[in-house]
């Protein structure tokens, strides 16, 4: 989230959700600690491309990222919006079940669905877990393992424009259960994605893609109630004690 950023100030904004890693890497995605704070003419771009949520076939436009590698597994089929409504991860915490909501966030969906067809989120962690006041995720889908990492292409924004604003009305609210794309800002959203146990205030610059049931959000709790392993970036802010790796992903 940049994060889900994909790379680093958790501590400026208390919650930045993407990576741990320094924003010098164009293809990392945010983390809790780097949460940049997009502009007045960013946000409003941003929330332009969400609006109508009616993406049709060839209009999701997914090509390579900043770092000028070819995409490890290649790039989405841009076909229009998919017929897979739930994304089942099996995980060495318990099952987690997405219920994707292609309306909200199809091109989003259309890559979710490819990654896990390809395989690629197989064998990765949950490389950070944040238990802050306002920020309570877990963040997964990068195969570095670092925050660094990503599928070597970039998924258009789609933010939300819906979500409940906060108590100051500053940000807005990332209800409990909502599943989302971490990012390193506009335009850099990939495969890191962060998963809500507890309602959380962030900017509305990170895509909504899907929601979890009540038994992954039981799985979830005991995840986030064991804390957050020694050394991370904070007591509050690192890798979770209970390792999440997810041993396959599949969409139906």
């Amino acid at each position: 989230m940049n994060i889900l950023r994909t790379s680093a100030v958790v501590a400026a904004i208390g919650l930045t959700l993407a990576g741990c890693v320094a924003r010098e890497n164009p293809s990392s995605q945010r983390g809790d600690d780097d949460f940049p704070t997009a502009t007045a003419e960013e946000t409003t771009s941003a929330e332009d491309t969400a609006e109508g949520g009616t993406t049709t076939e060839g209009e999701c436009g997914f090509g390579p990222d900043q770092s000028g590698s070819e995409p490890s597994v290649g790039l989405p089929p841009d076909e229009g919006p998919v017929d897979a409504t739930t994304l089942s991860l099996t995980t060495s915490a318990g099952p987690l079940t997405i219920q994707l909501d292609a309306e909200r966030a199809p091109c989003t969906v259309q890559s979710m669905v490819f990654l896990a067809g390809e395989g690629f989120f197989d064998g990765t962690n949950c490389h950070r877990l944040t238990t802050s006041e306002g920020l309570r995720v877990l963040q997964c889908g990068d195969p570095a393992g670092n925050g660094s990492g990503g599928p070597g292409y970039v998924v258009p924004d789609e933010f939300p424009t819906d979500l409940p604003p906060s108590a100051d009305g500053s940000s807005v609210t990332y209800p409990r259960g909502t599943v989302a794309m971490a990012n390193a800002g506009p335009g850099t959203t990939g495969s890191q994605f962060f998963l809500v146990y507890a309602d959380s205030t962030l900017p509305p610059e990170y895509t909504v893609f899907g929601t979890l049931d009540e038994a992954s959000l039981a799985t979830l709790d005991q995840v986030a109630a064991a804390g957050v392993a020694p050394g991370g970036n904070s007591p509050q802010d690192g890798a979770p004690v209970t390792p999440v790796t997810i041993e396959s992903a599949e969409a139906a």
